[in-house]
């Protein structure tokens, strides 16, 4: 028998977005998918981008890490195909870092699409000169990467709140993460477009001064409901119609 280690990469082969169903969110933004699929998918608002205009958008891979163990991290980057994202949990942990530049290095070098952690990140200045979008709950100068347990890879995994699928999508930006189910990316996608059509359609009409939020959402609301708007002489009140 020989003594060598088995190479043999694993294909983790599991269902993902197509390149047409990626592309339909180009520029969708974080919040315009998480409203299009019912204000659902939102990860937990303090993991954001490490740095200001990252974007993460691509099908996730998740893995289930250890507070303090980062070995499940190390397989995950070599292990996802390219332009998957990480979808890393070490259970919130930010009192050590669970991945960093050297890390990030290899994850350019394999063409991932980006790394998102429910866990906290060092090196932050190193890794805000890479351009692999990395979004993290907090950074942590302590180094706690020990390599002893390895978790689920290509496994459901919550991470910040929201339970990810492998293959779901990931959309990334300033704003924050949101996950979106594969199955449900269609019909997501074409909510978003038609909500940004309608933002557009709002924001032409304030530039050319005709309209304000108030005229067309506030009065509106108070009318549904049997009030308006009553001026006096010291201010306004909401009183029945």
């Amino acid at each position: 028998m020989s003594n060598r280690p088995d190479t043999k990469r694993p294909d983790f082969d599991f269902p993902r977005p197509t390149p047409a169903q990626i592309a339909a969110f180009k520029g969708v933004t974080a919040a315009t998918a998480h409203e299009a699929q019912g204000r659902r998918g939102a990860l937990d608002s303090i993991i954001k981008p490490l740095r200001p205009g990252f974007r993460i958008l691509g099908p996730a891979f998740p893995a289930q890490g250890q507070p303090g163990d980062n070995l499940t991290a190390h397989a995950a980057i070599s292990f996802a195909r390219p332009g998957d994202v990480i979808v890393y949990s070490a259970g919130g942990f930010v009192d050590g870092a669970s991945f960093g530049d050297t890390m990030a290095t290899a994850a350019l070098a394999r063409g991932l699409g980006g790394v998102v952690i429910d866990g906290a990140v060092r090196d932050a200045a190193e890794l805000r000169k890479l351009d692999l979008p990395v979004f993290a709950r907090g950074v942590s100068l302590r180094s706690r990467g020990d390599k002893a347990r390895l978790g689920p890879l290509a496994q459901a995994v919550e991470v910040g709140g929201i339970r990810v699928e492998p293959g779901d999508l990931i959309i990334g930006d300033d704003d924050g993460v949101v996950v979106i189910p594969l199955a449900d990316l269609d019909e997501v996608a074409r909510v978003s477009r038609e909500k940004e059509a309608k933002e557009e359609e709002f924001r032409s009409r304030f530039r050319a001064g005709g309209a304000t939020t108030w005229d067309l959402f506030g009065a509106g609301i108070l009318a549904k409901s049997g009030y308006r708007l009553a001026f006096t002489e010291t201010g306004a009140d909401i009183v029945p119609v």
